[in-house]
């Protein structure tokens, strides 16, 4: 079975083709700047090489198919025909209470995924604009939508619940949502059968750490507890996004800076993290570099961001009764080992112990980084949501 798996952000298209037999990447790539100046699709050859295609597209459907046209093209493609393709997978962002797992896509799906817009007004939007143009592009096909927020349908309402107006929740469904929930679930049960362990039986933590970033208490293999909240903005210091603070602040810039909704909106989203309080880049290499010139807002900005992780650990170790695994995953946590390492360091008395010398020769690849004496066992689990999507997808045609 080939499935093909889009992820359809607001100017761009993630894709992987999945051979599912051999679980192998048969292409990828992604479109970039839909609807800007300058749009172009690119993709790596077999042998290493990227071949970019810039051409005008102003909206996703011309994007899907630009891609589709590449796949099966005389001189890249990787299919005779787009009969090949028995599925697609699409990931979306937010499925509110309406999905607590995976779906095969209909009429009346689509209809609910349209209703929880006004939940992820940035992100559910272009989801819904993929699904769309494969229907449009490729008639019938079985499509599967792959929901951010649905592993965590298993919170409890004490940790999902806000301390407002249960009225508020009632008429528009204001609570704790999280995201990552893909990543969540493929890196928990990834690292189980890596060290051969029952998935059920762990308390585990998991922290997806990267550009946006999100940690999950698990336990019993459910999600009971996660640091975003009802949007992508709470929880930890991020790239761009703010994570956790006082919602009286809103307020207070609100009117000190005289703006509106949508500039907060931006101010906590897009101008804040590890930009706004360094001044110089979300990006954690650039960062790191700020710091070993000794740029003392890059250094005070790592701080803040270790501090938020390590705040969050701790928390989430009361919540579960105690932890026995914790799981690094996403660009940074899998990549940078400053990171793991400062996360880790004086956490000894809650049984977490880093083997730093281990931990300096891993990146990006599958290892225990613990000490042999660590009552608590730290790994890198490189998250592959793409590869979960595909699987969903499969699972859920066959049936």
């Amino acid at each position: 079975m080939k499935i093909l798996v889009l992820n359809c952000g607001s100017s761009s298209i993630k894709y992987k083709l999945f051979d599912m037999e051999s679980k192998a990447v048969v292409a990828q790539g992604g479109v970039e700047k839909i609807g800007l100046k300058g749009s172009f699709l690119k993709f790596p050859l077999p042998n290493g090489d990227k071949v970019v295609l810039e051409g005008e597209i102003l909206e996703h459907q011309a994007g899907i198919e630009y891609i589709l046209g590449v796949l099966t093209s005389s001189k890249y493609g990787v299919l005779g025909s787009l009969d090949e393709i028995d599925a697609v997978g699409h990931r979306v962002v937010h499925g509110g209470e309406e999905f607590n797992s995976s779906v095969f896509i209909t009429d009346e799906v689509i209809k609910k995924m349209e209703e929880c817009i006004e939940l992820a007004p940035l992100h559910n939007p272009p989801n819904l604009a993929g699904i769309y143009a494969v229907r449009e592009l490729m008639g019938n096909i079985p499509q599967v939508g792959v929901f951010d927020t649905a592993y965590h349908q298993t919170m409890p309402a004490k940790s999902y619940m806000y301390g407002l107006p249960y009225s508020l929740y009632e008429k528009y469904g204001i609570r704790r949502y999280g995201f990552h929930g893909t990543s969540h679930r493929y890196v928990s049960r990834k690292g189980c059968d890596l060290l051969g362990v029952p998935y059920e039986k762990q308390r585990i933590i998991t922290a997806h750490i990267g550009n946006g970033g999100s940690l999950a208490a698990i336990y019993g293999g459910k999600s009971v507890d996660t640091s975003m909240g009802m949007t992508p903005v709470e929880g930890l210091l991020m790239g761009t996004r703010s994570g956790d603070v006082d919602a009286g602040i809103i307020s207070f810039i609100m009117e000190k800076e005289n703006i509106g909704t949508q500039a907060i909106s931006t101010l906590v989203n897009k101008h804040s993290g590890l930009l706004g309080v360094s001044g110089v880049s979300s990006d954690m290499r650039e960062l790191r570099a700020a710091m070993d010139e000794g740029n003392e807002r890059a250094i005070l900005a790592f701080d803040m961001f270790v501090h938020r992780i390590k705040k969050y650990v701790g928390a989430y170790a009361a919540v579960l009764g105690g932890v026995d695994i914790l799981m690094f995953t996403g660009g940074i946590g899998e990549n940078a080992i400053a990171v793991r390492e400062q996360v880790c360091k004086d956490m000894e008395y809650m049984g977490i112990k880093l083997d730093v010398e281990k931990n300096a020769k891993i990146q990006g690849e599958e290892a225990v980084v613990s000490a042999p004496d660590s009552k608590v066992i730290v790994m890198v689990v490189p998250t592959d949501e793409e590869y979960m999507i595909a699987s969903d997808t499969m699972e859920i045609v066959n049936k």
